[in-house]
Order: structure tokens, then C-alpha cells, then sequence
């Protein structure tokens, strides 16, 4: 009789927000610890981010709220997306970003009274009910801003994992006059950081980090000020997808990302070397380790 493997489950899209900002001549971005109750990387810091809801891809009601045409869509966040698909990327962006992290990447109408106070206070008091922001819209004449979504890494989860993703990660300049505050609910704790300490304190235990979000810290390592920033994020493409290859093991799981040289090999994890194989932060790598509840870049 032939055994019946069992199918990887299907990813479900997603968007995640790096918001980013300078502080005191460095750059910063937003993480955010989700809750140790929490399915998908329980305790570890993350960006905020969720996955993409039906009403996301509400074309009619969209298109008549945004600060970019149809066409523009396609431009700035397709690249090998449909508008359609496109679209409920951004709009998720949007939404997870302001429903996690108290962003909100819109404006009202011209010569109608800001508002946002108000819709921030809301949030933490009443919660946020599922079509907050298609009521935000049709009812307040908000615009969403479509504008300063750009676009950054698209990423898969891996085939093992439990829950699967299929995520756009967008970058954002933290928008002025703003705070971001956690929800409480789905994530504990905020925190503004330099990529550099963000890794120091990932492999210290302090800021336990997500394999995404210590990948994304490494690529931000070069950057030196917001202008360096948006100069790498102005013509940047989505690229091809992303999906690491988990490796399980008695000693705790191992990721391969795609570049790993062994990438597409058999191979066995030598249990004895992994402890010496932890890399310092800034180190390049292509492997990361979960040891002692910490994910930690680790040498080939």
C-alpha cells in the first residue's frame, strides 16, 4: 500500500508594514511582540501585518477612495499582480497596520475636520468591528494612501510550517503627527529600533525576532539615514517570491533561505556544530536556528 502524504497547506495572502522613521540620526522601524497566545510565531517581534479579508478586494468601493488612479495601482504595487490583487494587498497593508500598530495611512477629505484622534481613540476604547475601514470611508470621506506603501520582499512561508502565508512585505515612513500604540489584544508591546540593536538583542533573549523580521533588520544594515532608504525603496520590485525550506530537527528547527548553497540538497544537521555556528549580528547568512526559543542566524 502506498503512504499518503500529506499536502502542504495553501498560503494565505497577506501584507506586512516595515514602518520606518530617523531618530537622533539613525534609522528606526516598529516591531511589535504578538501575544504569547498566538498560532504564528507566539512572543517573538514582528511588523505589523495580517492577512488579506474579501472586502479588501472591493474594487467598486475603493477606487473612489484612494490617492492613486487604477493604473497607478497597478505600477506602484503590482508587478506581476493584477489591479484586483494588487488593490487588496494595499488595502490590507492599510487596515492590519492601523488595527496592530494605531497607524493610519489615510486623510480626510479637503476642508473636512481631521478626525484622527478621534478614530485612534476608538480603537483602544470600543475595539474595531470587522468593516471599520469600509465604514471609515463611505461614511467620513477618509482617503486611504496608497502613496506611501512601497514596495519591499515578498515572501512564502515555509511548506512545513502549520499556518502558511503568501506575504507582501510594504515599507512606510512612519507618518508625522502620528503614534504607534499595540492593540493589547493580538500584540503586547511596541518598540522603536535600530536594526543593529534589533539583532544584538534578538541573540541576547531580549527581543525574540520572527525569521522574517531578523532577515529584513539584516537587509537594512546599510542603510544609514531615511534619504538611503528611499532611494533603495523608489525603484524596488516585488522579485521573486521568497520561500525558505524548513528542516526539523531534534535540536530545533532549522530554516534554509533560498540563497543557502544547500539550498535545493539533501542534507543532514550536524547537532554537535550548531551551537558553534551561531553568527554575531551583521554577519551574512543564509540559515536560521530556533535554540532556546530564539531564532538565530547560524553558519553553513
Amino acid at each position: 500500500m502506498t503512504k499518503k502524504t500529506s499536502q502542504p497547506k495553501r498560503p494565505r495572502p497577506a501584507s506586512t508594514v516595515i514602518l520606518a522613521r530617523e531618530h537622533e540620526g539613525e534609522v528606526q522601524v516598529f516591531l511589535l511582540r504578538r501575544s504569547g497566545t498566538s498560532g504564528f510565531f507566539p512572543g517573538n517581534y514582528v511588523f505589523p501585518g495580517g492577512t488579506i479579508e474579501p472586502e479588501d478586494h472591493n474594487l467598486e468601493l475603493w477606487q473612489r477612495n484612494l490617492d492613486m488612479d487604477l493604473s497607478e495601482v497597478s505600477r506602484r504595487l503590482g508587478g506581476g499582480l493584477g489591479v484586483n490583487e494588487a488593490l487588496g494587498f494595499g488595502v490590507a497593508a492599510i487596515r492590519e497596520t492601523f488595527e496592530e500598530a494605531g497607524v493610519l495611512l489615510a486623510y480626510r477629505s479637503e476642508g473636512m475636520k481631521d478626525g484622527l484622534e478621534e478614530v485612534c481613540d476608538g480603537r483602544m476604547t470600543i475595539g474595531l468591528s470587522r468593516g471599520w475601514l469600509e465604514a471609515l470611508v463611505r461614511s467620513e470621506g477618509w482617503t486611504l494612501a496608497l502613496t506611501r506603501l512601497g514596495r519591499w520582499a515578498h515572501w512564502i512561508t515555509p511548506e512545513l510550517m502549520p499556518y502558511r502565508f503568501d506575504t507582501r512585505f510594504f515599507l512606510v515612513f512612519m507618518p508625522p503627527g502620528q503614534e504607534c500604540t499595540p492593540d493589547a489584544r493580538e500584540t503586547t508591546h511596541g518598540i522603536w529600533i535600530n536594526p543593529a540593536r534589533g539583532l544584538a538583542r534578538n541573540l541576547e533573549g531580549e527581543i525574540p525576532l520572527s525569521p522574517p523580521t531578523l532577515i529584513t533588520l539584516h537587509e537594512l544594515l546599510p542603510y544609514r539615514d531615511m534619504e538611503a532608504v528611499e532611494k533603495a525603496v523608489e525603484d524596488r520590485v516585488w522579485g521573486e517570491a521568497l520561500l525558505p525550506r524548513l528542516i526539523p530537527h531534534s535540536q530545533g528547527p532549522v530554516i534554509l533561505e533560498p540563497w543557502d548553497p544547500l539550498y535545493h540538497e539533501e542534507i543532514e544537521i550536524d547537532p554537535k556544530r550548531l551551537v558553534d555556528s551561531i553568527l554575531p549580528p551583521g554577519e551574512p547568512f543564509s540559515r536560521v536556528w530556533l535554540h532556546e526559543g530564539i531564532w538565530k542566524p547560524v553558519g553553513v
